[in-house]
């Protein structure tokens, strides 16, 4: 048995390191991070799966724009081809790949080839999603079986593609596209939720794991916003904009490029929900719904439309 006073001091040890890094988080957290300093992309390879549409368009334009080489990995070639012609237009560098984030074969045998054409990938954004929008109940199997592998098992695939080279230089970045859908419950989401909370969770899962086997220089990311208003969720409303409203799709790019660009953390959209994920499991469930009920957030679903049906 350990001496007690080493015990002791150890726990003293360990209250003081507990405080200093709040400290450090706190001052962190609220200076703006325009004010940070940024690192430079312009020599970085950038993956971005479905990043032919959405946010994932917005911000394979916006990594060109810094001087990025861009890899855009989508299912769909002609929306992936268009904003390669677009980056390229403008005189950036864009490839694509058509490619099934959700088939691991698929995965290895494009990331083999990406390899071959470009490069190693040095940051890599797990960012392709789907929704489908349906109460549990209502949800054929096969659609839930699909949210959970676009929107958590694809990143498995992508991880173990590229994570090799970055863990070999200690040098690199994974960005984690998850939602606020991760940290709490949503009527009419229950598949949604179930993947990103499992995103939520591989990203903070890898995050240690790379500190405590000495690969710190591997920086993870993770971005929670709440609806953005991109196809995937047309239809979704607001009933009151009291505390948040839908995030424009230029914002939500814009933050997560100076969180990218600053090796930050985790990134929560918008900023005033920033403290709910950790007050929500000290509030009682009912306090919970009664902040819920401020915006209508779990009715928004009721007026969902979606990309595109999906029966």
């Amino acid at each position: 048995m350990e001496n007690p006073v080493i015990t002791f001091i150890l726990l003293l040890w360990t209250l003081a390191k507990i405080c200093f890094y709040n400290f450090l988080g706190f001052i962190d957290n609220i200076i703006p991070g325009e004010w940070k300093p940024k690192k430079d992309v312009s020599k970085d390879i950038v993956l971005i799966t479905g990043g032919g549409s959405g946010i994932g368009r917005l911000m394979s334009l916006s990594f060109a724009e810094l001087g990025a080489t861009v890899i855009i990995w989508d299912i769909n070639n002609e929306t992936a081809q268009g904003v390669v012609k677009e980056i390229r237009g403008a005189g950036g560098k864009a490839y694509s790949y058509v490619v099934d984030c959700c088939d691991n074969e698929a995965v290895y045998k494009t990331a083999d080839k990406v390899r071959e054409d470009i490069g190693h990938v040095t940051i890599l954004i797990n960012n392709a999603g789907i929704v489908s929008g349906k109460k549990l109940l209502q949800c054929p199997d096969r659609l839930i079986k699909k949210t959970m592998d676009v929107n958590v098992n694809a990143h498995f695939w992508t991880l173990k593609a590229f994570l090799p080279n970055m863990l070999e230089k200690n040098q690199g970045h994974i960005v984690t596209i998850a939602s606020l859908a991760g940290h709490l419950g949503v009527s009419g989401l229950v598949d949604y939720c179930a993947s990103k909370f499992a995103a939520v969770g591989l990203d903070d899962a890898l995050y240690h794991e790379l500190q405590y086997t000495g690969k710190s220089g591997v920086k993870c990311t993770v971005v929670c916003p709440f609806y953005i208003k991109t196809g995937m969720f047309d239809g979704v409303k607001a009933k009151r904009a009291i505390m948040v409203d839908i995030l424009e799709p230029e914002y939500a790019v814009e933050r997560i490029m100076l969180a990218i660009r600053t090796n930050q953390r985790v990134l929560i959209l918008p900023r005033s929900l920033y403290f709910f994920p950790g007050l929500k499991n000290l509030w009682n469930p009912k306090a919970v719904m009664a902040f819920c009920d401020l915006n209508g957030s779990q009715q928004m679903m009721e007026t969902y439309s979606g990309r595109q049906k999906q029966d």
